[in-house]
Parts: C-alpha cells; structure tokens; sequence
C-alpha cells in the first residue's frame, strides 16, 4: 500500500519550514563568449541525497535554510558571494520546502544554519542558462532513396 503525504499549498507553508539552497556555478552565452555566474538555487530533497553521495554537480556549497530565511536571502554562509537568485526563485524555493515536509528525514542531512563545502564540484558539464539549440538542415535523418516507395 503506498502512502501519500498530502500536498500543502504553498501559501500555507509555514515560515520555518526547512529547505537547502545552493551556490551552483552556471554560464551565460553573451555575443560568442560564455560567462560565468554564481546563482542561488532551492534543492529539492531528492537531489540533495545524491548530491550528499557525492555525484558531480555544479554545487560549490549548500546551505540549510528556514524557508523565512531563504526568501529573505538571509543566507551569509553562501550568499556573501555575488550570486543571483535563479529564475522563478520564490516558487521552486516553496517546491523544494515541500519535498522536505514528506521527507523529515533529510532535515538531518544539512541541519539549519549548517553549510557543506565538501561536494564533488566539477564544471565539465556546464550549465549555460541561457542555450539555445540551433536547428538545421544537417539535422534531418537521411533516408534510403527507396523507403517510401513499394516495391
């Protein structure tokens, strides 16, 4: 039987509901150049558990947070930094605040207060924000001169 945690709508989480917030390395593409910024973003509890396991990730330092504290960046750990907040900050900050309340268990992780700099940093993949993919012809699949004919 599979248990379910009901969904609290976000306007209803309460101010010290826990979350973590990361300091991740990503890139912008500006007029053939590629720049690098530092942005702060919620992670989500299941992330969190690989990040801990130590996968590569673009994560420079995690921070745990009140879900008060996140909103108002009171973060002097990780946000002394210059970072941003990533886009759509305030919605995916309540997101990630609700994985948390149905996994408490991973409160434990990263305790309030608490910043982890021990992670497997690495920028081989980056994370460019702002990609565009460029379609063109060469992109079509060739096909045998005979495939829509009967023979």
């Amino acid at each position: 039987m599979v248990q379910t945690v009901p969904q609290t709508p976000a306007s209803t989480l309460p101010a010290d509901s826990y979350v973590v917030v990361g300091l991740a390395t990503c890139y912008l593409r500006h007029e053939g150049e590629t720049l690098e910024i530092q942005v702060l973003e919620p992670i989500p509890s299941a992330y969190l558990q690989s990040v801990l396991q130590g996968i590569p990730t673009s994560y420079t330092a995690i921070c745990g947070a009140t879900l008060a504290q996140a909103q108002a960046l009171d973060l002097p750990e990780i946000a002394a930094a210059p970072a941003q907040a990533c886009a759509d900050f305030e919605e995916r900050l309540q997101a990630a605040a609700r994985t948390y309340q149905s996994r408490p268990e991973a409160v434990n992780l990263v305790p309030v207060g608490t910043v982890k700099r021990d992670l497997n940093y690495s920028t081989e993949r980056k994370r460019v924000l702002n990609s565009q993919r460029k379609i063109s012809k060469n992109d079509n699949v060739k096909q045998h001169k005979y495939t829509h004919e009967v023979l």
